[in-house]
């Protein structure tokens, strides 16, 4: 076959593979590596890049600086095990059977019939590692390294599920910190947990010069800022600002310290990493708890508060520098984005996310391809729905609590006041981002294109605020007896 001249087919492939994505990239070179880090009820305030005092995050700065940030990213569930189940497995938290947030006396956990990020990465011949907070299940059977982990260094859950808790009901027991399935002791003090930022952060470390390598996937799951909020000694007192802000500093130091570590081993052009929380801030701690900003309430509801976060995203040549994306994106998007950057198989199950690189990498005239996102809380509620522009956010009844003013300090929990949304209700993201006025009546074409999606996720996923059962709800795996 002639391929005509040498020179111009020459040039012709030159083109090509200056042009090719990251897809086609990878199933002739070796894939990217992908870093997850992943705060704990961090407000979408809290960093500089969203509106944090100056000073406070200087490594977070300079990730946006040489990433993209994201103005409108989304979690599932503004609770800790829902939400970090639908981050892993690419689906809502009902699909999966994992609301709310496990406690210590959960006798259920991640289902072994679920593929999480790991798990597909691994059939690409991934190392994969992970420290920090768990949270789908604390039983070894549900532990990080019985689903697709190579290692794991922890906690199960969250840290205020502990015996000092002065919150809680009834006493907890003691928190173990995990290495693998082994507990090497529990944790007892505030001196204790203040030094766990620093040790994940150096397992992340020692994991990417361990794995330089070979392609890798690490998920940095940061115990802070959830309360009891605890800092090390050299960040305590650091920024001026209260303990609040120094426990900030100290994620910051440690995005930092990752990023230097991919520098040094010449990892930096070919790794994807992403900084984000897993819900918004728990606002009846007050001080010891993050801003929302312009955002209406907190963690535990589905208003903004609650669900958007912030997020930033850096892959050098990749995502372009320096830049700002307001489309709507929800952490179930990123193991289908995931596996079309690595080239991995999707999971053989349904999942709910999709690939939406095209947004990540600033295309233009991309758009997101879902019609719209599902909001659930309170188990199998579905309180909201919202348009994939991230325009249109169309609430249904539902109760929510809202903290009591002025809110809790120095670490005691404030109260809250039950509130309702009494009747339907459409907002306007973005003309009132702080969702104040319903526009439903001036849109009703919208009202009625949202209800039809709402009616097809309650036929999909169920709400029990209408007693409906979904149609293709997995249930969680139970404790073996």
């Amino acid at each position: 076959m002639r391929t005509g001249h040498p020179i111009l087919a020459l040039g012709l492939l030159l083109a090509a593979v200056s042009f090719a994505s990251p897809t086609s990239s990878a199933a002739t070179a070796r894939p990217p590596n992908v870093i997850i880090l992943f705060a704990d009820d961090m407000g979408y305030a809290d960093i500089g890049p969203f509106g944090a005092k100056p000073g406070i995050t200087p490594q977070l700065d300079r990730m946006a600086t040489e990433g993209r940030r994201f103005t409108s990213f989304h979690v599932a569930q503004a609770i800790c095990s829902a939400s970090r189940s639908a981050l892993l497995t690419g689906c809502y938290s009902n699909r999966v059977g994992l609301t709310g947030a496990l406690r210590p006396d959960a006798d259920y956990g991640l289902s072994a019939g679920e593929t999480i990020i790991p798990q597909m990465l691994k059939a690409r011949g991934y190392a994969t590692g992970m420290a920090g907070k768990w949270h789908l299940g604390h039983h070894p059977q549900f532990l990080p390294v019985r689903h697709g982990f190579d290692e794991y260094f922890g906690l199960p859950y969250s840290n205020d599920m502990w015996p000092f808790n002065p919150d809680a009901a009834a006493p907890f027991p003691p928190l173990p910190l995990i290495e693998g399935e082994r507990t090497l002791h529990t944790i007892t003090t505030l001196e204790e947990q203040g030094t766990l930022t620093q040790r994940y952060t150096e397992r992340a470390v020692s994991f990417i010069e361990r794995n330089r390598d070979q392609p890798f996937f690490f998920y940095l799951a940061y115990t802070m800022p959830h309360v009891p909020i605890a800092a090390s000694p050299r960040f305590q007192g650091k920024t001026g600002h209260g303990l609040y802000a120094d426990v900030i500093a100290e994620i910051d130091w440690s995005v930092g310290e990752v990023l230097a570590a991919l520098k040094r081993q010449g990892l930096d052009d070919n790794t994807l990493v992403i900084f984000t929380s897993d819900n918004g801030p728990w606002l009846v701690y007050g001080d010891h708890a993050g801003s929302a900003g312009p955002l209406r309430e907190g963690k535990q509801t589905a208003w903004e508060g609650g669900l958007r976060v912030p997020c930033l995203m850096r892959w050098p040549g990749k995502i372009p520098a320096g830049t700002t994306s307001n489309d709507l994106l929800m952490t179930i998007d990123l193991l289908p984005t995931i596996a079309k950057l690595t080239g991995a198989a999707l999971p053989a199950k349904p999942i709910d996310g999709l690939d939406v690189w095209p947004l990540i990498a600033g295309t233009p005239g991309a758009k997101n391809p879902h019609e719209a996102y599902a909001f659930y809380y309170q188990g199998e509620q579905l309180q909201s729905v919202i348009s994939s522009d991230g325009r249109w956010k169309q609430f249904y009844p539902h109760g929510y609590n809202s903290p009591k003013q002025p809110a809790g300090m120095g670490g005691k929990r404030g109260a809250n006041i039950p509130m309702k949304v009494e009747r339907p209700a459409l907002y306007d993201l973005v003309n009132d981002l702080g969702e104040t006025k319903d526009v439903s009546a001036d849109h009703p074409d919208v009202v009625q294109r949202l209800n039809a999606f709402a009616e097809n996720m309650r036929t999909e996923l169920g709400d029990s605020l209408e007693k409906r059962v979904g149609r293709a709800v997995r249930p969680a795996e139970k404790l073996a007896k």
